[in-house]
């Protein structure tokens, strides 16, 4: 399996690609950006490893420019700052995982595994198609529909919304979300979920104004998919 690290400190790159060649995984280099970007766009990988902070063009423009391209490779992001806008910003930008530097290479490797084991276990999925009423899952190509507007969702938006559907009507609490589609422990009280659920609504609802998309919030619980007939 291809895995790409965008990072320009070479004794983090070096680091990192050794412990990932040692875990069994091919690994293509590039050092700023704009490189990354490119390389992104002409080959296929099975995972980006980003670098917040890169010369040339910053790890979250290009990743915001991969969302734009459609591109949905599950990215992990590395970053030294730590703080929770920062964190925020990396999943509302299009990131699946922020691992704060420095990490322990155990666990870059863990989160790796995770990324493609769920990778793999939804191209294996039989039922192709979540519907409820107008709105559309498809588990293989990753498109959302809701009536004449499609959409492609970066990984984790496409996560959250598979949660929501699989049990219609029910309502999430936003830590059962975060356990579910993040697999690792935030702070029920930040808006993570929140975050993630916004560009859903904008790349769905945006033509919709008439025909409001059924993904509820619920004030002071969490969210669901609101169901044809019930309140």
């Amino acid at each position: 399996m291809n895995i790409l690290l965008i990072e320009d400190e070479s004794r983090i790159a070096d680091f990192v690609a050794h412990g990932l060649e040692g875990a069994g995984y091919q690994v293509r280099h590039a050092a700023d950006g704009e490189l990354g970007l490119a390389m992104v766009r002409e080959h296929a990988h099975g995972v980006v490893i980003l670098d917040a902070m890169l010369p040339k063009l910053d790890g979250f423009e290009l990743l915001r420019q991969m969302r734009q391209d459609g591109n949905t490779t599950p990215v992990i992001m590395l970053s030294a700052k730590v703080d929770l806008p920062y964190r925020l910003l990396g999943f509302e930008t299009g990131a699946d995982d922020y691992l704060p530097k420095p990490f322990f290479m155990e666990e870059l490797v863990a989160r790796v595994k995770a990324l493609l084991s769920r990778e793999t276990s939804q191209a294996s999925i039989d039922t192709q198609v979540l519907q409820i009423d107008a709105l559309s899952l498809n588990l293989i190509t990753r498109k959302a529909h809701w009536h004449e507007v499609s959409a492609a969702l970066s990984p984790r938006e496409f996560s959250l919304l598979e949660y929501l559907m699989q049990s219609p009507g029910q309502i999430f609490s936003r830590k059962k979300i975060l356990a579910h589609v993040w697999e690792i422990d935030f702070d029920p009280e930040t808006n993570v979920v929140d975050v993630c659920i916004q560009p859903i609504k904008r790349k769905l609802g945006r033509k919709n104004l008439a025909a409001p998309l059924p993904i509820e919030s619920v004030r002071g619980v969490g969210y669901r998919i609101r169901v044809p007939g019930t309140p």
